[in-house]
């Protein structure tokens, strides 16, 4: 099936549109750039060259995917995109940028969900069925797992990483690490408890959430984990913590039972 574009939009001859995908007015597809299947571009939408992406995405309008870097010794020439996975949704004023290191990418995995205003900076990776809530805003390099909640206004340093199913409390500014399935917040923050409810949806419960408890009372006393049964949470855990770190830790308050 033809695309159904909209007569005000701009879309470069050499742009790479699937099947079944919209596009509506005033939204600009720069050249070279590629939208798989069943993608729909909102009004004054932009997608920059260098951009790559799946199907499903939802774009709404001025969302901005691949601008350049905001680094003030990046030259645009330098060959570098941005890659998104498949069936996320970008709402209205979102931007992601592009890398700034020749063929680099910034990259968002599938089934994320970003609300109004937030941002993705250069270099960044950001895993899938993750969402950030409005004005979330992380630096370039940060790392972000799979399935992790950042709370409204969130900001995260360069260089940060996020682990998988952990959850962010709104208005958090994270200058060092947040470990995996943990919910972390305050003013320095601070890792509080596991993040318990996205747990029990992912259908950590019983023994397996038993292990990770011991697990992170063991972390609070610097003590090894290699005494517990390895589940595939604590595979992950350990295989997180085995890499080193440019920010080090946030820290621990007393873990609630």
């Amino acid at each position: 099936m033809t695309p159904l574009i909209h007569p005000t939009a701009y879309i470069a001859p050499d742009v790479t549109l699937g099947e079944h995908t919209t596009v509506g007015p005033f939204a600009v597809l720069e050249s070279g750039a590629v939208l798989g299947d069943h993608c729909q571009v909102g009004a004054h939408a932009v997608v920059h060259s260098h951009v790559i992406m799946g199907n499903g995405n939802i774009l709404h309008p001025h969302a901005v995917l691949g601008g350049l870097p905001q680094d003030t010794g990046f030259k645009p020439e330098t060959p570098s995109s941005l890659r998104i996975g498949d069936n996320n949704v970008f709402r209205e004023g979102f931007t992601a940028h592009r890398a700034s290191k020749e063929h680099g990418e910034t990259r968002i995995g599938s089934g994320c969900f970003f609300m109004n205003n937030s941002h993705v900076a250069h270099d960044c990776i950001v895993g899938n069925q993750t969402i950030f809530a409005n004005n979330v805003a992380i630096g370039g390099h940060v790392e972000v797992g799979d399935k992790v909640f950042m709370g409204g206004a969130v900001v995260a340093h360069q260089f940060c990483r996020i682990g998988s199913f952990a959850i962010v409390q709104g208005t958090t500014g994270l200058n060092m690490d947040v470990i995996p399935f943990m919910l972390i917040g305050g003013r320095p923050a601070k890792h509080y408890r596991l993040n318990t409810i996205g747990l029990r949806r992912a259908g950590v419960i019983g023994e397996r959430y038993n292990i990770l408890q011991a697990a992170f009372r063991l972390l609070k006393k610097r003590k090894s984990l290699d005494g517990l049964e390895e589940t595939e949470e604590l595979k992950l855990l350990k295989d997180w913590l085995a890499v080193k770190s440019k920010r080090g830790l946030h820290g621990f308050i007393e873990l609630a039972d």
